[in-house]
């Protein structure tokens, strides 16, 4: 593994070598735990060494309890960074996913993230394995042009909390080519997301890819130009989908586009609103293989059905799509048949 730059660390760390002694990054190497001074060529010379050794060799702190934020590794605010490598971040989740107040929960509090890349402009990810995160594998926040390629995520599809990759008030967010299995969202995409493009992703077991939940909070940036295409759902919850609160505050999530999207065997329905559904095909667990419901005061517009083939692979009945306060524009092969299954106490949409 290769760390080019790390201006973060949340307490000082030493290295168990060969020997069993620790050598202290801060006594030998000059490193300052202060989240001001630069500490690449501290950490880089204790890596070099840790490498050098005839024995296995680890970077560990000297008291784990040191660490008081929810996150193992932060890069933050850097320019040009690119980090690759073959090396693995196991965040050993597996107790915490059993302890009081996460099991059977979505979120159990405060747990560290993997890795977070706060603020980081033109970087490139890549070649990373992150397995078993406590919360988040990967957080996004604040980035400009960032690229993340061949990762893999791994955590148990009933640990919480495990988003593969969140996004959140970034420009310029690629994922690429990567494998991605999690209790929770494959990547999830919150306020404040721009020209975002998420290609070549297989997904699942997990949540799908989600934008979302929006409008929790007020003030919330909107989210703006999302591209989802190539990509590959099997046995996830959902597909791709577009949360937001009840009772939401104010926001907007426009520009998103969801095509050549493949799904095997989805528990749930995909829930689309203000997108284009193109080249989507695949079999569904569930009748209910299309659903969009909106609002009446507030009804969808400039939605668009484009060469849908979705199949329910149950013993019950064909696969469904339903609509509610939306009349999109339809165009190719569409089976099921746009919007002409009736939602239960509701009236038969009109097509």
């Amino acid at each position: 593994m290769l760390i080019l730059v790390l201006l973060s660390i949340s307490s000082a760390e030493g290295q168990r070598g060969g020997a069993g002694g620790v050598i202290d990054v801060v006594a030998k190497f000059g490193a300052k735990a202060d989240e001001k001074t630069d500490l690449s060529k501290p950490l880089l010379d204790a890596w070099k060494e840790a490498c050098a050794s005839t024995s296995p060799a680890k970077i560990a702190p000297a008291d784990p309890g040191a660490f008081k934020e929810p996150k193992w590794i932060t890069f933050n605010i850097i320019e040009n960074l690119k980090l690759s490598g073959g090396g693995v971040f196991d965040g050993q989740g597996t107790i915490a996913y059993k302890r009081e107040g996460c099991k059977g929960h979505d979120f159990c509090g405060s747990l560290p993230i993997n890795l977070r890349f706060d603020f980081l402009t033109n970087a490139m990810i890549q070649d990373i394995t992150t397995k078993d995160s406590k919360q988040f594998h990967v957080n996004v926040l604040g980035c400009k042009n960032i690229t993340f390629e061949h990762l893999t995520i791994s955590a148990p599809d009933e640990s919480p909390n495990t988003d593969g990759i969140h996004i959140g008030r970034s420009d310029g967010v690629n994922v690429l080519n990567s494998e991605i299995k999690t209790g929770d969202d494959c990547v999830s995409i919150g306020d404040g997301s721009k020209n975002l493009v998420i290609n070549g992703v297989t997904c699942g077991p997990g949540h799908g890819i989600s934008i979302g939940s929006l409008g929790l909070y007020k003030n919330e940036e909107p989210v703006d130009g999302v591209i989802v295409k190539n990509c590959t759902m099997t046995n996830t919850s959902n597909g791709v989908r577009i949360k937001s609160w009840p009772d939401a505050e104010p926001g907007t999530c426009s520009n998103i586009h969801f095509e050549d999207i493949t799904v095997t065997n989805e528990e749930s329905k995909v829930k689309l609103s203000n997108i284009s559904f193109k080249n989507i095909h695949g079999t569904f667990a569930l009748l209910e293989a299309i659903k969009i419901i909106c609002s009446a005061t507030l009804p969808c517009e400039n939605v668009e059905f484009a060469d849908i083939e979705i199949t329910h692979n149950g013993p019950i009945g064909p696969a469904v799509s339903q609509c509610l306060n939306v009349k999109p524009k339809v165009s190719g092969k569409q089976n099921p048949a746009a919007c002409s299954a009736p939602i239960p106490g509701k009236p038969t949409p009109a097509a």
